[in-house]
């Protein structure tokens, strides 16, 4: 018995209801102007249909009236865009005339069954109503007390069932075309993208940041000479900064989104890193080659991370270890290897999400990555073109 009376306290039930009235405000306009010409009303809804905006109009009543939702209206069957073609005028055209039917079968229905009730009651006190063609064929008695809740109980199936049908017609009539479809998951896969980046954002220059600071950390307590401590802290102090730096970059990323990503780090300022690497304890032996100036910085900032992400990982995996750095530019590609002794804990080819991320990237411009043992060595190999 809950369930089958919880339509009347939801209040989508009476929002739908509502819906299914506001045609008959037009009707009722239009029968004080000429009431002998019921039928003009569904004539001049065929070329107020054909409008562009009225579809973005019917579709605002349909999300906060037919579909609210729990977070304002939101209802992704309905998106607040004009009609794009003459398909979608049409079926703008037909739902209008699908909707001034039920609001008639509407109107009629709550009208026409309290009325039932009503005189139900009355011929229970042995009234006989002349006017209704219903009550008018039983003889007056008390017996028919018993039928008033029958029109009540129509009355409420009416109503819970034509709001279902209308949200049902609504959805299908004003729902996004092929066209729209396409452009939402465009615009959902551009977000997801989007997001994927600025998680391998904050993994690269944070997880850096985090892995420096750590094995500064432990080589200064394990040295314990003033001197060398003072170094590290200050090897800190510089590293924390870049971080804090590029954390803002992402998070005004996230505030703004026409934000430009000009300002993120390239290639060119790859010495801040080679450096950072060195204060950690590792031997950096570093071969650049070629016009960094002249990369493309799509592929320069890409190239700054692969490469932020592959020291990072020699650090938190091999410790302070020799590692060789080579830097090419040649033949319309940038080529991007760190090599370094094998540890003795050998992650696979496919672990971590900082490896991913480094196929990831070279992946989304066009490039290839290869990652994983090699002659003895990690190796770490990136080509990505620059044209």
């Amino acid at each position: 018995m809950a369930r089958f009376l919880h339509p009347l306290v939801r209040g989508t039930t009476y929002t739908r209801w509502l819906h299914l009235w506001v045609p008959m405000l037009f009707v009722s306009v239009w029968m004080f102007i000429d009431m002998s010409k019921p039928w003009v009303p569904a004539v001049l809804l065929i070329p107020l249909g054909l409008i562009p905006a009225v579809r973005r109009g019917e579709r605002v009543q349909a999300r906060f009236m037919l579909a609210p939702g729990e977070r304002g209206g939101e209802d992704p069957a309905f998106s607040m865009t004009p009609s794009v073609g003459w398909r979608d005028r049409w079926r703008t055209v037909l739902w209008l005339e699908a909707r001034l039917l039920l609001g008639w079968v509407t109107c009629g229905l709550t009208v026409w069954l309290p009325v039932i009730a009503v005189d139900l009651g009355r011929a229970a006190t042995g009234y006989r109503p002349a006017d209704d063609p219903v009550v008018a064929l039983l003889d007056p008695h008390w017996s028919c007390a018993l039928l008033v809740p029958l029109p009540l109980l129509a009355l409420y199936g009416a109503v819970v069932g034509l709001g279902e049908l209308v949200t049902g017609l609504a959805r299908r009539l004003l729902g996004p075309s092929p066209a729209e479809r396409l452009a939402a998951l465009e615009e959902r896969t551009e977000q997801l993208l989007e997001r994927n980046r600025i998680a391998r954002e904050l993994h690269d220059s944070i997880g850096h940041a985090l892995t420096v600071a750590v094995v500064q950390a432990g080589a200064a307590r394990a040295a314990g000479d003033p001197a060398f401590t003072e170094r590290a802290l200050g090897a800190i102090e510089d590293t924390g900064r870049a971080a804090l730096e590029d954390l803002e970059r992402v998070l005004g990323v996230l505030r703004e989104a026409e934000r430009p990503v000009s300002s993120r780090p390239t290639l060119t300022e790859s010495d801040r890193l080679l450096e950072s690497a060195r204060s950690s304890g590792a031997k950096v032996d570093a071969e650049v080659a070629g016009p960094l100036e002249t990369v493309p910085g799509p592929v320069s900032r890409e190239g700054y991370r692969i490469l932020q992400e592959s020291l990072t990982n020699v650090l938190r995996h091999a410790g302070s270890v020799p590692v060789r750095v080579r830097i090419e530019v040649r033949d319309g590609a940038l080529g991007l290897e760190v090599r370094n002794p094998l540890p003795a804990d050998i992650p696979g080819p496919g672990r971590g999400s900082g490896l991913r991320g480094i196929r990831e990237r070279a992946a989304l411009l066009g490039g290839r990555a290869r990652t994983g043992p090699d002659e003895g060595d990690w190796q770490v190999h990136v080509e990505l073109p620059v044209r």
